[in-house]
């Protein structure tokens, strides 16, 4: 996996507003209920531990609560770069989010568990803690958009300017034009913003429990995330046969029925007998059940 954040860093002592407590403790919950929702295919749920040997709910619970501690500070740093250009945000959190990789990777052994969205995870909070000190609304679009402005450029720099490639995200970059967790952040999570979380209120909306909204989410994701975690294990054909499936579930099943769950549950057997793993989706799943809770 490419390095997302870079230097050392251990965490402060500082007297915490509400917004640092409250998002802290959001995207805790969301790294939480991103593992418990289940049936998602290929991946460590309640059921089973999909296409993982290394890893389980457990090994989830344990990185949640070593990353946990870090939530906070992201948001403060937020607050601290308010009256900086959006572009210092991203160098001023890195420091941060090396150390909590650690911390991280301890927990589990050196499982990689929640890398991806930890990075989504810090820029979400410091977004949130930078415009709440700013005195700006706070919802899913301002937020996104002060994301999008932290990491302008972003993928030009990392993935694009690197022509002989050494990682498997700059490989995938220059060999299928997918740019992974960067390019989402730096478009202000626009997969989310444009398919999942539509889904996830309309399932509200209509009554559903949260494990099966978010299971709509899921199958949502899969059928139009670039998700770069499949490409990692089944090259891009792997990519196109899980939009593919799930767009025929979409296609060819109700939404919020008892046979969408049933071909979820499939599609789950499925990907783990094909080693897949939709990893980068997991993590927008999380995205949009916190991004949600801004709504509220």
């Amino acid at each position: 996996m490419y390095a997302l954040f870079d230097t050392d860093c251990a965490i402060p002592v500082t007297i915490q507003p509400a917004i640092v407590r409250d998002m802290a403790s959001l995207a805790h919950h969301a790294m939480l209920i991103e593992v418990y929702t289940t049936p998602k295919p290929g991946l460590v749920d309640r059921a089973n531990n999909g296409a993982h040997r290394d890893m389980t709910v457990a090994t989830f619970e344990h990185s949640a609560e070593a990353i946990a501690p870090w939530l906070a500070l992201f948001t403060q740093t937020g607050i601290d770069s308010a009256n900086l250009p959006a572009n210092q945000l991203l160098p001023m959190l890195r420091p941060h989010g090396k150390q909590c990789e650690r911390d991280m990777l301890l927990a589990t052994a050196g499982v990689n568990t929640h890398k991806g969205m930890l990075f989504s995870l810090a820029l979400l909070c410091a977004a949130t803690g930078r415009l709440w000190q700013q005195g700006k609304i706070l919802n899913p679009q301002t937020v996104c958009q002060q994301v999008a402005r932290a990491t302008e450029g972003l993928v030009q720099r990392e993935l694009a300017a690197n022509t002989q490639p050494k990682t498997a995200g700059e490989r995938f970059f220059h060999q299928h034009g997918l740019a992974g967790v960067r390019g989402e952040v730096e478009s202000g999570f626009s997969t989310v913003r444009e398919y999942s979380l539509p889904v996830y209120a309309n399932a509200i909306a209509h009554g559903a429990d949260r494990n099966s909204a978010l299971l709509e989410v899921m199958l949502t994701l899969l059928a139009h995330n670039n998700d770069t975690n499949l490409v990692a294990r089944g090259g891009i054909d792997g990519l196109h046969y899980v939009q593919h499936r799930a767009q025929e579930i979409i296609q060819q099943t109700a939404f919020l029925s008892v046979e969408r769950m049933r071909a979820l549950q499939l599609l789950d057997q499925q990907l783990i007998a094909r080693n897949l793993s939709p990893g980068g989706s997991a993590d927008l799943l999380a995205v949009t059940w916190l991004l949600h809770q801004l709504n509220r």
